[in-house]
Protein backbone atom coordinates (compact mmCIF):
# COMPACT_ATOMS: atom_id res chain seq x y z
CA UNK A 1 0.00 0.00 0.00
CA UNK A 2 1.35 3.40 -0.96
CA UNK A 3 1.60 6.14 1.68
CA UNK A 4 1.97 9.79 0.68
CA UNK A 5 2.27 12.89 2.85
CA UNK A 6 -0.16 15.52 1.54
CA UNK A 7 0.59 18.00 4.35
CA UNK A 8 3.67 18.15 6.57
CA UNK A 9 4.03 21.32 8.64
CA UNK A 10 2.66 21.85 12.15
CA UNK A 11 1.15 18.36 11.89
CA UNK A 12 0.93 15.72 9.17
CA UNK A 13 -1.66 14.27 6.81
CA UNK A 14 -0.80 10.89 5.28
CA UNK A 15 -2.87 9.31 2.50
CA UNK A 16 -2.87 5.52 2.11
CA UNK A 17 -4.12 3.75 -0.99
CA UNK A 18 -3.41 2.66 -4.55
CA UNK A 19 -2.39 -0.74 -3.20
CA UNK A 20 -1.08 -2.91 -6.08
CA UNK A 21 -1.53 -6.01 -3.90
CA UNK A 22 -5.16 -5.41 -2.92
CA UNK A 23 -7.65 -8.25 -3.24
CA UNK A 24 -9.17 -8.43 -6.72
CA UNK A 25 -12.75 -7.32 -7.21
CA UNK A 26 -12.85 -4.69 -4.46
CA UNK A 27 -13.08 -0.97 -5.04
CA UNK A 28 -9.91 1.07 -4.54
CA UNK A 29 -10.11 3.42 -1.57
CA UNK A 30 -8.16 6.30 -0.03
CA UNK A 31 -7.53 6.19 3.70
CA UNK A 32 -6.10 9.13 5.68
CA UNK A 33 -4.21 9.57 8.93
CA UNK A 34 -3.56 12.84 10.75
CA UNK A 35 -0.57 12.94 13.10
CA UNK A 36 -0.38 15.63 15.78
CA UNK A 37 2.11 15.92 18.64
CA UNK A 38 0.53 13.24 20.85
CA UNK A 39 -2.18 11.70 18.70
CA UNK A 40 -2.83 9.88 15.45
CA UNK A 41 -6.32 10.04 13.94
CA UNK A 42 -7.34 7.58 11.18
CA UNK A 43 -10.10 8.71 8.80
CA UNK A 44 -12.24 6.06 7.06
CA UNK A 45 -9.79 3.23 7.91
CA UNK A 46 -11.11 0.95 5.18
CA UNK A 47 -12.52 -2.51 4.66
CA UNK A 48 -11.57 -5.71 6.44
CA UNK A 49 -9.58 -6.88 3.40
CA UNK A 50 -7.23 -3.90 3.79
CA UNK A 51 -6.59 -4.18 7.50
CA UNK A 52 -3.24 -5.95 7.43
CA UNK A 53 -1.72 -3.70 4.76
CA UNK A 54 -3.16 -0.58 6.44
CA UNK A 55 -1.74 -1.57 9.81
CA UNK A 56 1.69 -2.33 8.37
CA UNK A 57 1.75 1.02 6.53
CA UNK A 58 0.62 2.99 9.57
CA UNK A 59 3.31 1.47 11.79
CA UNK A 60 5.95 3.06 9.55
CA UNK A 61 4.74 6.42 10.88
CA UNK A 62 3.44 5.97 14.44
CA UNK A 63 3.38 3.35 17.22
CA UNK A 64 0.03 1.78 18.05
CA UNK A 65 -0.31 3.60 21.37
CA UNK A 66 -0.33 6.95 19.57
CA UNK A 67 -3.49 6.05 17.58
CA UNK A 68 -6.25 7.44 19.77
CA UNK A 69 -9.09 8.27 17.35
CA UNK A 70 -10.83 6.79 14.33
CA UNK A 71 -13.46 8.38 12.09
CA UNK A 72 -16.16 6.80 9.93
CA UNK A 73 -17.88 9.20 7.56
CA UNK A 74 -20.80 6.77 7.19
CA UNK A 75 -21.67 3.08 7.39
CA UNK A 76 -20.39 1.56 4.14
CA UNK A 77 -18.18 -1.57 4.41
CA UNK A 78 -15.39 -0.07 2.29
CA UNK A 79 -15.06 2.60 4.97
CA UNK A 80 -15.35 0.79 8.27
CA UNK A 81 -15.80 -3.01 7.96
CA UNK A 82 -12.29 -3.37 9.43
CA UNK A 83 -13.63 -2.01 12.73
CA UNK A 84 -13.70 -5.40 14.47
CA UNK A 85 -9.97 -5.83 13.90
CA UNK A 86 -9.18 -2.27 14.98
CA UNK A 87 -11.34 -2.95 18.04
CA UNK A 88 -8.93 -5.69 19.09
CA UNK A 89 -5.83 -3.71 18.12
CA UNK A 90 -6.80 -0.33 19.63
CA UNK A 91 -9.08 -1.16 22.58
CA UNK A 92 -8.72 2.31 24.13
CA UNK A 93 -9.42 4.33 21.00
CA UNK A 94 -12.50 6.42 20.19
CA UNK A 95 -14.56 6.13 17.01
CA UNK A 96 -16.16 9.37 15.83
CA UNK A 97 -19.13 8.47 13.63
CA UNK A 98 -22.72 9.57 12.84
CA UNK A 99 -25.21 8.94 15.63
CA UNK A 100 -27.75 7.32 13.32
CA UNK A 101 -25.38 4.59 12.14
CA UNK A 102 -24.19 3.39 15.54
CA UNK A 103 -26.52 0.38 15.64
CA UNK A 104 -25.36 -0.62 12.16
CA UNK A 105 -21.63 0.08 12.43
CA UNK A 106 -21.45 -1.95 15.65
CA UNK A 107 -22.26 -5.03 13.55
CA UNK A 108 -18.67 -4.83 12.30
CA UNK A 109 -17.46 -5.29 15.91
CA UNK A 110 -17.14 -2.57 18.54
CA UNK A 111 -16.76 -4.07 22.00
CA UNK A 112 -13.77 -2.07 23.22
CA UNK A 113 -13.51 1.09 21.13
CA UNK A 114 -15.70 3.91 22.48
CA UNK A 115 -18.30 5.04 19.93
CA UNK A 116 -18.66 8.83 19.99
CA UNK A 117 -21.90 9.84 18.24
CA UNK A 118 -21.70 12.88 15.97
CA UNK A 119 -24.86 15.03 16.10
CA UNK A 120 -26.52 16.04 12.83
CA UNK A 121 -25.36 19.66 13.09
CA UNK A 122 -21.69 18.66 13.33
CA UNK A 123 -19.06 18.98 16.04
CA UNK A 124 -15.42 19.82 16.68
CA UNK A 125 -12.50 17.81 18.06
CA UNK A 126 -9.27 19.26 19.42
CA UNK A 127 -6.11 17.14 19.35
CA UNK A 128 -3.14 19.01 20.80
CA UNK A 129 -2.95 22.36 18.95
CA UNK A 130 -5.21 21.33 16.07
CA UNK A 131 -9.00 21.66 16.02
CA UNK A 132 -10.96 19.65 13.47
CA UNK A 133 -14.51 20.23 12.30
CA UNK A 134 -16.98 17.47 11.45
CA UNK A 135 -18.90 19.02 8.58
CA UNK A 136 -22.41 17.72 7.80
CA UNK A 137 -22.70 16.09 4.38
CA UNK A 138 -25.99 14.29 4.84
CA UNK A 139 -27.46 12.38 1.88
CA UNK A 140 -24.18 12.64 -0.04
CA UNK A 141 -24.59 9.76 -0.41
CA UNK A 142 -25.52 8.43 3.01
CA UNK A 143 -28.43 9.89 4.99
CA UNK A 144 -26.05 10.30 7.92
CA UNK A 145 -22.70 11.45 6.58
CA UNK A 146 -19.83 13.76 7.59
CA UNK A 147 -16.64 15.28 6.21
CA UNK A 148 -13.59 16.30 8.25
CA UNK A 149 -12.17 19.81 7.84
CA UNK A 150 -8.74 20.90 9.07
CA UNK A 151 -8.55 24.72 8.91
CA UNK A 152 -4.81 24.80 9.63
CA UNK A 153 -3.90 22.44 6.79
CA UNK A 154 -6.83 23.73 4.69
CA UNK A 155 -7.81 20.14 3.88
CA UNK A 156 -11.37 18.84 3.58
CA UNK A 157 -11.63 15.05 3.69
CA UNK A 158 -14.83 14.77 1.65
CA UNK A 159 -15.70 11.07 1.75
CA UNK A 160 -17.54 9.97 -1.39
CA UNK A 161 -17.99 13.56 -2.60
CA UNK A 162 -15.49 14.14 -5.38
CA UNK A 163 -14.87 10.43 -5.86
CA UNK A 164 -13.90 8.92 -9.19
CA UNK A 165 -13.60 5.27 -10.12
CA UNK A 166 -10.37 4.81 -12.05
CA UNK A 167 -7.90 2.16 -13.07
CA UNK A 168 -4.87 1.44 -10.92
CA UNK A 169 -1.94 3.77 -11.39
CA UNK A 170 -3.84 7.06 -11.67
CA UNK A 171 -2.07 10.24 -10.46
CA UNK A 172 -2.52 11.42 -6.90
CA UNK A 173 -3.96 14.82 -7.88
CA UNK A 174 -6.31 15.86 -10.67
CA UNK A 175 -4.13 17.19 -13.48
CA UNK A 176 -6.80 17.99 -16.09
CA UNK A 177 -10.19 18.84 -14.60
CA UNK A 178 -12.13 18.71 -17.88
CA UNK A 179 -10.88 15.22 -18.63
CA UNK A 180 -11.50 14.11 -15.04
CA UNK A 181 -15.21 15.00 -15.18
CA UNK A 182 -16.01 11.91 -17.23
CA UNK A 183 -14.60 9.75 -14.43
CA UNK A 184 -16.85 11.39 -11.81
CA UNK A 185 -20.14 12.13 -13.52
CA UNK A 186 -21.97 8.80 -13.43
CA UNK A 187 -20.80 8.10 -9.88
CA UNK A 188 -22.19 11.38 -8.59
CA UNK A 189 -25.43 11.25 -10.56
CA UNK A 190 -26.22 7.73 -9.39
CA UNK A 191 -24.90 7.76 -5.81
CA UNK A 192 -25.91 11.28 -4.74
CA UNK A 193 -29.72 11.26 -4.40
CA UNK A 194 -30.59 14.84 -3.47
CA UNK A 195 -30.00 18.10 -5.32
CA UNK A 196 -31.20 19.99 -2.23
CA UNK A 197 -28.60 18.30 -0.02
CA UNK A 198 -25.91 18.74 -2.67
CA UNK A 199 -26.50 22.48 -2.99
CA UNK A 200 -26.59 22.94 0.79
CA UNK A 201 -23.22 21.18 1.04
CA UNK A 202 -21.69 23.32 -1.72
CA UNK A 203 -22.88 26.48 0.03
CA UNK A 204 -21.42 25.25 3.32
CA UNK A 205 -18.04 24.32 1.82
CA UNK A 206 -17.69 27.59 -0.11
CA UNK A 207 -17.45 29.32 3.28
CA UNK A 208 -14.42 27.22 4.21
CA UNK A 209 -10.84 27.89 3.15
CA UNK A 210 -10.00 24.66 1.31
CA UNK A 211 -6.75 24.07 -0.54
CA UNK A 212 -7.06 20.27 -0.84
CA UNK A 213 -10.32 18.35 -1.24
CA UNK A 214 -9.53 14.72 -0.45
CA UNK A 215 -12.19 12.15 -1.41
CA UNK A 216 -12.36 8.48 -0.49
CA UNK A 217 -11.94 7.22 -4.06
CA UNK A 218 -9.77 8.49 -6.88
CA UNK A 219 -7.70 11.65 -7.19
CA UNK A 220 -7.46 14.64 -4.88
CA UNK A 221 -8.27 18.22 -5.89
CA UNK A 222 -5.91 21.08 -5.08
CA UNK A 223 -5.91 24.85 -5.52
CA UNK A 224 -8.16 26.13 -8.29
CA UNK A 225 -9.47 22.62 -8.97
CA UNK A 226 -11.32 22.75 -5.64
CA UNK A 227 -13.40 25.66 -6.91
CA UNK A 228 -13.79 23.97 -10.29
CA UNK A 229 -15.18 20.91 -8.54
CA UNK A 230 -17.62 22.95 -6.44
CA UNK A 231 -18.87 24.79 -9.54
CA UNK A 232 -19.25 21.54 -11.48
CA UNK A 233 -20.98 19.70 -8.63
CA UNK A 234 -23.37 22.59 -8.02
CA UNK A 235 -24.47 22.54 -11.66
CA UNK A 236 -24.83 18.74 -11.84
CA UNK A 237 -28.29 17.19 -11.64
CA UNK A 238 -28.03 14.21 -9.30
CA UNK A 239 -30.36 11.41 -8.23
CA UNK A 240 -30.95 10.18 -11.79
CA UNK A 241 -31.44 6.45 -11.13
CA UNK A 242 -34.96 6.56 -12.55
CA UNK A 243 -36.77 4.18 -14.87
CA UNK A 244 -35.25 4.33 -18.33
CA UNK A 245 -32.12 6.18 -17.19
CA UNK A 246 -30.03 3.14 -16.29
CA UNK A 247 -32.59 0.35 -16.53
CA UNK A 248 -34.65 -1.39 -19.20
CA UNK A 249 -37.83 -3.39 -18.88
CA UNK A 250 -36.16 -6.50 -20.20
CA UNK A 251 -35.13 -8.83 -17.40
CA UNK A 252 -31.68 -10.44 -17.49
CA UNK A 253 -31.36 -14.18 -17.02
CA UNK A 254 -28.64 -15.01 -14.54
CA UNK A 255 -26.50 -18.11 -14.79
Amino acid sequence: MKATAIYDKSHRWIMFGRDPDKVGGIIDTNQYMIITRNHAFILDPGGIELFSSMLASILHFVPLDKITHLFASHQDPDIISSLGLWDQTLPNAKLMAPWMWEGFIRHFGCENIHYVSLPDQGATLRLDEVEFEFVPAHYLHSSGNFNVYDPQARILMSGDIGSALEKDGSPLFVDNFKEHVSKMQLFHQRWMPSNTAKNAWVERVRKLDVDILAPQHGRLFQGDDVKRFLDWFESLEVGLAKEGEYMSEKKIELT
